[in-house]
C-alpha cells in the first residue's frame, strides 16, 4: 500500500446479484460453522422474493460483505449477514442494514424479522440500536463446529 495510514475506501452499497454467489460463499465459510455453497447463494439470489444488499469495494469491485432476505407478502426475514473478516467493525454492516430496511420499505414489507446466536453480542448491539426487539428464542438452533447447539434469539422490527 502506497500510503500504510489512509483508511480503506468506504464500501459502496449496491443491489446484490447471483453473479456473486461465489464471494458470497468465501465470506459465509468465514462467518458460520454450516456455510452455504455458492449454488445455494446463487438460487437465492435468482429468486424473486430475495433482496440482498452488497458492500462494494469500488476501486476493485470487491465483495467486502453482504446481506440476503426473503420476502413474503407485508413480512420479510434477513435470512443472512456478513461481513469479509478483514473489514468489520468498521460499519458495514451498519450501512448493509440500513439499505436492506430501505429497500424491505420499498418493497412494502410491514414486519422484519431475524435470527442472531445468543452469545453475538456485538450484531445484537447493531439489531438493537437498528430498533430491533426479542419476540422469541429458538433453543438449539445453530449447530457449532463442537457439534454443541447454540440458542437463537428471534427479532423483529416493524418497519411501519
Amino acid at each position: 500500500m502506497l500510503f500504510p495510514f489512509r483508511k480503506p475506501n468506504p464500501p459502496v452499497i449496491r443491489a446484490l446479484r447471483s453473479d456473486r454467489a461465489e464471494p458470497c460463499a468465501a465470506i459465509h465459510a468465514e462467518s458460520f460453522s454450516h456455510p452455504w455453497s455458492p449454488a445455494e447463494f446463487e438460487a437465492l439470489l435468482s429468486n424473486k422474493t430475495s433482496i440482498g444488499a452488497a458492500a462494494i469495494d469500488a476501486p476493485s469491485d470487491e465483495l467486502r460483505g453482504f446481506a440476503l432476505s426473503r420476502v413474503a407478502a407485508d413480512e420479510a426475514e434477513i435470512l443472512t449477514i456478513a461481513v469479509h473478516k478483514a473489514y468489520r467493525n468498521r460499519g458495514i454492516g451498519r450501512a448493509l442494514m440500513i439499505d436492506t430496511l430501505s429497500r424491505l420499505a420499498a418493497s412494502h414489507v410491514r414486519s422484519l424479522f431475524l435470527e442472531v446466536e445468543r452469545t453475538n453480542q456485538s450484531a445484537i448491539a447493531l439489531y438493537s440500536r437498528m430498533g430491533f426487539r426479542e419476540v422469541g428464542q429458538r433453543r438449539g438452533y445453530y449447530q457449532k463446529q463442537d457439534g454443541s447447539a447454540a440458542t437463537a434469539l428471534v427479532l423483529r422490527k416493524d418497519l411501519t
